[in-house]
């Protein structure tokens, strides 16, 4: 099954579950549509869910045009997504990747979001290491194309993801060969057009705090890179709720699935329940306690 980008791309993607509100679930660098697949069980039963592959990630094209990708692209792609399925509005759920797709879904695309959910964002944001970070997009977008399944084994061991080899080694190696499977085009174009060019949450501050779509925002708490940023969007967006999950790194949906699942069915529900709006004015962030 797959639909058609702007640019003819094919995106593949996949269904599960057919009453409910339609959930569509936006898959980090490192994974691709089938990472989310615990998620599509679990929330099928009460919502429609679509999960796809993005544009550079097999079974969807692998364009070789640089071009052909940006963050600007990607959020088009997750129309295209909707669009061919008739779908006017869903809840949007991403990782990393992802994550900032759906933020900048939200900003681009307000009217088709029944809310977003930021997971796990905020790599590159951080001011002091934006530049860096351009950098080391740009080395691994290198190494994925020299050696896809080498560089496999040091990537899915990075600093926010051996929390999820200590907690679940075996769904852990499955995560590290569904990476070894990238393709190395694919891999090295996302990383130079998406990842080392998508801005900052800071320069996205005005759009951010006039985005009224309930928000939840969740970040693992050893996931240093995208703590600052989580806050950032918390203080930021007026209708945004934080949640923190202790002793957790980047790829929060795997790792720790169960929470992940009844965080987010709860975000849902008070959603459509018309029960998660902005933040109450009287909680004033200036204030430490109230004298009068």
């Amino acid at each position: 099954m797959y639909a058609t980008a702007k640019d003819g791309t094919k995106l593949y993607y996949e269904t599960a579950g057919e009453t409910g509100s339609p959930v569509l679930f936006i898959h980090e660098f490192g994974g691709n549509y089938d990472a989310w697949e615990p998620q599509m069980s679990a929330f099928a039963r009460r919502h429609r869910c679509i999960t796809y592959a993005a544009r550079g990630y097999a079974p969807s094209d692998i364009p070789a045009d640089l071009d052909k990708y940006s963050q600007a692209i990607a959020v088009d792609d997750a129309i295209a997504v909707l669009d061919h399925l008739g779908i006017e509005k869903a809840h949007i759920v991403g990782l990393s990747m992802g994550g900032f797709a759906t933020v900048h879904f939200g900003l681009s695309y307000p009217e088709r979001a029944l809310s977003l959910t930021v997971a796990g964002a905020g790599y590159g944001c951080e001011k002091e290491t934006e530049e860096y970070f351009r950098g080391v997009s740009l080395t691994v977008a290198d190494k994925f194309e020299a050696d896809p399944e080498g560089f496999a084994e040091i990537y899915g061991r990075g600093a926010s993801r051996v929390q999820f080899e200590n907690k679940d080694p075996r769904e852990h190696l499955k995560f590290v060969t569904r990476l070894a499977r990238h393709d190395k085009i694919g891999a090295a174009n996302t990383m130079r057009g998406v990842q080392a060019r998508r801005p900052s949450f800071w320069d996205l501050e005005d759009g951010l705090k006039a985005c009224d779509l309930p928000t939840l925002i969740m970040v693992g708490d050893e996931d240093d890179h995208c703590l600052q940023p989580g806050i950032f969007l918390k203080k930021t967006m007026p209708a945004s709720g934080l949640l923190v999950l202790p002793k957790t790194g980047h790829t929060l949906n795997l790792e720790e699935p169960e929470m992940f699942n009844r965080h987010l069915a709860e975000f849902l529900a008070m959603v459509e329940a018309g029960a998660w709006g902005r933040r109450d004015v009287r909680a004033d962030p200036g204030q430490v306690m109230r004298t009068d």
